[in-house]
């Protein structure tokens, strides 16, 4: 079973005006739809971001796919790894870590391969999950993922999640989560305002959710010291505090502090980066994310190689359709070493491109697809629309900072400004 057609479709969906660190999400957020077309008229998808720097490499990597094999993964390696060289890929917004070479080929393969397991599990007649060696669960748990944001988009009306932005407003947007998908935990992005209004925040969702885990992510906008003070205000309150500064060096001097374990999607980003976390008694919670950590097999090695350092795992997220979760959903399926419930925006967004059907939250978890591959099918006319956001939109790259200045004229990204 061979390659015999690769089509790669940019497509910007819906985004509403979420804070971070960096500043706010556009209108629009970018994703990559990957169709392998193979003998017989097998199509296995993929999805990755949509950012126009790494769609170059992607469209370069694809005029060389036809005629290979959809085992031979080696062969698209080799392919990803010429083409990439030296290059890098830089996401503009900075809330996934630092960018290197390394980084930049395990994304670009991981776009592959993902479609690839999706066309090797149609043609095969089983699911993803068994190609990754199994199931050893049948629901993945998620946790409701909440944001600060504005009311509205410039120009615009405001969205029906209408402004949030005090602990009362974080509180109704975690319950509006809980009623409607049934998370069991909870996070907060922030990194938004001063600490002391952000752990206000995290001490009001206690007092409203007291049995749910909780859990911060500023994405290292906070000092060492600040980071040693927050964990000392949310003592026994988070199950793990997210990125609180940066760095593998700022992270150790908080972990040093902290009685929580401290998770990161930011300072271990490749597996060069783990010795000296562990060396560093860094990190305890590592969020993994296949997009940029060489898709699903590899993605397994890590689980692997957390738990031999006896530290904890779960699933970083981003603006993603239902491709990308799809993908999280076996690789979570075969994971035995996911030690804690994972991120998704899925809540926030209001359009997809698969057909809708397969994937659901019930009880906050979604149950692992026993169809061929990934177990989804691509909405061709909701493709086709979204695809023509694109073309609209303007975007053709994430850039949380420039659009944060129509807000805020004078604001500047800054790690570490608390």
């Amino acid at each position: 079973m061979r390659i015999r057609d690769v089509i790669i479709t940019p497509v910007a969906f819906a985004d509403p005006p979420l804070l971070n660190v960096t500043g706010v999400h556009e209108p629009y957020a970018l994703r990559s739809v990957l169709q392998l077309v193979c003998d017989d008229g097998l199509v296995g998808l993929g999805e990755s971001y949509g950012d126009e720097d790494l769609l170059a490499l992607a469209r370069k990597v694809a005029e060389r796919l036809v005629g290979v094999e959809i085992f031979d993964l080696p062969a698209v390696r080799r392919i990803a790894t010429e083409v990439v060289g030296g290059g890098i890929y830089a996401d503009r917004h900075g809330l996934t870590g630092g960018v290197s070479a390394s980084k930049t080929l395990q994304t670009v393969f991981s776009f592959f391969e993902v479609a690839m397991l999706d066309a090797q599990g149609r043609f095969l007649g089983v699911p993803v999950v068994d190609l990754l060696g199994g199931k050893v669960r049948d629901r993945v748990e998620f946790s409701a993922y909440l944001f600060y944001k504005y009311a509205a988009h410039q120009g615009l009306r405001p969205d029906e999640w209408g402004a949030i932005d005090t602990p009362e407003t974080v509180v109704g947007s975690a319950r509006r989560m809980i009623d409607e998908y049934g998370f069991s935990s909870i996070k907060l992005k922030g990194g938004v305002f001063a600490p002391a209004e952000e752990v206000a925040a995290i001490h009001a969702l206690r007092d409203a959710f007291p049995g749910l885990p909780l859990r911060i992510d500023p994405n290292g906008a906070w000092t060492p010291a600040t980071g040693q003070w927050v964990a000392k205000e949310l003592d026994g309150v988070l199950e793990y505090l997210e990125d609180p500064t940066p760095g593998i060096d700022g992270m150790a001097r908080v972990a040093a502090y902290a009685s929580m374990p401290l998770a990161t999607n930011m300072c271990v980003v490749e597996f060069a980066h783990i010795p000296p976390a562990v060396a560093a008694k860094a990190v305890g919670v590592i969020l993994s994310d296949h997009h940029f950590w060489g898709g699903l097999r590899l993605s397994g090695s890590l689980a692997t190689l957390c738990e031999t350092f006896g530290m904890g795992l779960s699933m970083h997220s981003n603006s993603h359709l239902g491709i990308s979760l799809a993908a999280m959903v076996h690789l979570a399926g075969a994971t035995g070493h996911l030690t804690y419930a994972c991120d998704t925006h899925w809540p926030w967004k209001t359009e997809d491109v698969i057909v809708p059907g397969v994937l659901s939250f019930e009880g906050g978890a979604v149950a692992v697809p026993d169809k061929p591959g990934l177990g989804v099918e691509l909405d061709h006319d909701a493709l086709a629309r979204l695809h023509e956001n694109y073309l609209s939109c303007g975007l053709k790259r994430r850039d949380d900072a420039t659009y944060m200045r129509r807000y805020v004229p004078d604001f500047q990204p800054n790690i570490a400004r608390w």
